[in-house]
């Protein structure tokens, strides 16, 4: 397993990085919310372990909780946040041509990384 990658609004790590798939671990600390972002060349299926959040895929918000489970197809604009006082935990699995850090294109961002 990878080292603890940080971000402003929590951390990832990676569990599995393969050819033909990612796995990360995904933690978002309370009051965290990711870029508004979409991704060319993959497609993501998140599992929600522990916590509570929202996420919006293109114009839809889903609320998000302990066995939720949410697709985000390539080239989705999509976005998640933590709304509750515990951590959101996601365990992300990427699919699809290519699983660079690069594949981000953020639309808009809390913590000015546009």
């Amino acid at each position: 397993m990878e080292a603890t990658n940080k971000r402003p609004w929590g951390y990832f790590e990676v569990l599995s990085d393969a050819p033909d798939h990612k796995v990360k671990r995904i933690v978002v600390s309370p009051g965290g919310i990711l870029s508004l972002q979409r991704h060319k060349l993959r497609s993501e299926h998140w599992f929600i372990v522990s916590g509570k959040g929202k996420a919006i895929v293109e114009d839809k918000n889903y609320d998000l909780s302990a066995g939720s489970v949410l697709d985000i197809p390539k080239k989705a604009n999509h976005r998640v946040e933590n709304s509750s006082h515990e951590n959101l935990v996601i365990i992300e699995v990427q699919t699809g041509e290519y699983f660079g850090e690069d594949d981000i294109e953020r639309l808009e961002d809390k913590y000015g990384r546009v």
